[in-house]
């Protein structure tokens, strides 16, 4: 179905192509996973697919794409359009009507189909990604998640021969990504669609896969084969590989529930044994900071303000300067009593408690559109209460000048675009540390830090979503605010990118920081979080320790946690430590 003949593409005269020496064929009605380090050419490839590379990215593209007969190079996206729907990571930039239910509609009335056969398609679909509740709603109003599934949606309901997703669970709760997955299982199995897709987050997507394609590192030649034979040598994938390398296992598990098979004299093994606290740090296994456990409350609705108060808010909260001194560890970096935010005829957020301490890092889970990041933006001031009261720092956000604020809270939304505004890395780079009143070359270093091969004469909008996030959470920490406030920080990051990034925060806790993220990384919050909290339709419903929260739950519970159950053991690095200590 989808044939590439000795493909490279590169984007700048004499400089090295991004992918090269891609030789093979994805056949027809089989999901193709593609997988490799953030920026090594993952979304060139898919581009490469649906013919926006060349035609659209530009560059220059040798070798021959074909899909379904149709050669890329002479025919333009729209002449593909009803052989290939494409989903990129960026769901904003896919849509084109105001509401969810005319953008379900839209691609096929550019296909000219009957009314009837559309209103059918778009009931199906609706029912397909549990849409059906937002199908009046504006897409503006919609939470990232949401807009992930429309965006889904609205490519599914031109039934194309040819599925291109470009890391399509990124921004969806564990559930709704199963939702997803099994939907494009049933257009596989059932209907012959091919499905190509990449992904970062390996540990929900792998065990459907036929092929994998592993491209190992930039303008290196691909690997393709079976998912256990390219796990067994990729440098990316998932705990439950991570853990079975680990302990030795052959082959390697793929899911939790062949892993469990194996599992017994691991568990034997680490019996008696007490792992470190959540959140603690490798080398410094101390117990967590003193905890809350606020009352029940409220958060859900939607999420997203405006694009232009978002980079107005966050792109100030730069100005907190690297000498900032962090408060001590009995002090209170954000306390929420009673909140209540109102969006519309919406109720966001609904008698909130949430009481956050220096040094402590709290994970704010649930399913999309819960109100996650209603909330951190409620705490840097972008809504108001309708009830309640917020303090940041000793101070009531909304009613505190950005350049106060600023002092107290920083912000890294989920659009990394709305805090880079240079043209090239080191320009952004060398703001930040002007605007932070930060030593030269401060936010270079952690852009280093988080992702190495990133080039200082590279354009923002040129990085991959993954690279684009690195850079904006530098700008934000060059400032080290006090109260860092993180919305899916790991969003297009690898797992070696994610490791960097969580050493990065564990160090920020440790000086004394307190660290809130709204995420769907089970895997991140299991390694990362003192407390997680979990919101779901306008209300809090759990809030507690890490261990005591994932480890009862089914949906966030990290894959180690499920295969070495009933111990109490969260992540792989815990197991390694363990077992290093023990000889």
């Amino acid at each position: 179905m989808i044939r590439f003949e000795q493909v490279s593409v590169s984007y700048e005269d004499g400089a090295p192509p991004v992918v090269q020496g891609i030789d093979l064929t994805v056949p027809e009605g089989e999901l193709c996973l593609l997988v490799g380090p953030s920026g090594v050419g993952k979304s060139t490839v898919l581009n490469a697919v649906c013919g926006l590379v060349p035609h659209f990215t530009g560059g220059t593209l040798h070798g021959r794409v074909t899909v379904d007969g149709r050669d890329t190079r002479t025919h333009q996206p729209r002449e593909l359009a009803d052989v290939v729907g494409t989903v990129g990571q960026d769901p904003l930039a896919h849509f084109v009507t105001d509401t969810v239910e005319d953008e379900l509609a839209y691609g096929m009335e550019s296909l000219g189909l009957a009314p009837e056969v559309m209103r059918r398609r778009v009931e199906e679909t609706l029912d397909l990604l549990g849409l059906a509740e937002l199908r009046d709603r504006a897409i503006t109003t919609l939470s990232g998640g949401q807009r992930q599934r429309v965006a889904i949606g609205s490519v599914l309901t031109t039934h194309p021969k040819v599925l291109v997703l470009d890391e399509p669970t990124s921004a969806l709760d564990p559930a709704a990504a199963e939702e997803v997955l099994s939907v494009l299982q049933r257009l596989v199995h059932d209907l012959g669609t091919t499905v190509l897709l990449a992904e970062h987050r390996l540990e929900r997507v792998v065990q459907y896969a036929d092929q994998v394609i592993l491209l190992p590192a930039p303008g290196a030649p691909p690997l393709m084969g079976t998912p256990s034979d390219i796990m067994a040598r990729s440098p990316v994938h998932p705990p439950v590989v991570a853990l079975g390398r680990l302990a030795g296992w052959s082959p390697l598990p793929l899911t939790v529930r062949d892993a469990r098979r194996k599992a017994a004299p691991l568990r034997e093994r680490l019996t008696g044994i007490t792992p470190p606290e959540p959140g603690a740090r490798a080398q410094t296994p101390a117990r967590a900071p003193a905890r809350t456990r606020p009352a029940a409350g409220t958060a859900g609705g939607t999420e997203g303000p405006a694009a232009a108060d978002r980079r107005r808010i966050a792109r100030a909260h730069k100005g907190v300067g690297p000498g900032s001194t962090a408060p001590s560890r009995d002090a209170l970096a954000a306390e929420v009593s009673g909140l209540g935010v109102r969006r519309g005829r919406i109720d966001a957020l609904y008698r909130v408690d949430l009481h956050v301490r220096a040094g402590e890092t709290v994970a704010l889970m649930g399913r999309n559109g819960a109100g996650k990041s209603t909330l951190l933006s409620t705490l840097v001031g972008m809504h108001q209460p309708s009830s309640g009261t917020v303090r940041v720092g000793g101070v009531a956000p909304h009613r505190t000048a950005p350049r106060t604020l600023l002092q107290h809270v920083g912000l890294v939304p989920q659009e990394p675009r709305d805090l880079l505004y240079a043209d090239t890395v080191a320009a952004e780079c060398a703001t930040a540390d002007q605007d932070a009143d930060a030593p030269e070359g401060t936010c270079r270093a952690l852009v280093t830090q988080l992702l190495p091969d990133v080039p200082d004469s590279v354009h923002p909008r040129d990085l991959s979503e993954g690279q684009r996030l690195a850079l904006a959470l530098a700008v934000v920490l060059t400032a080290r605010p006090p109260l860092l406030l993180l919305d899916e920080p790991t969003r297009g990051l690898d797992y070696a990118a994610k490791a960097r990034l969580i050493e990065v925060l564990h160090s920020l806790a440790a000086e004394g920081h307190a660290i809130v993220l709204a995420t769907h990384d089970v895997e991140l919050a299991a390694e990362l979080a003192h407390r997680v909290v979990i919101l779901a339709d306008g209300e809090v419903v759990a809030d507690g320790p890490t261990d005591d929260i994932v480890v009862s739950s089914p949906s966030f519970a990290p894959q180690v946690a499920k295969v070495l159950a009933p111990l109490p053991w969260l992540t792989v690095p815990q197991v390694a430590r363990a077992l290093e200590a023990t000889g």
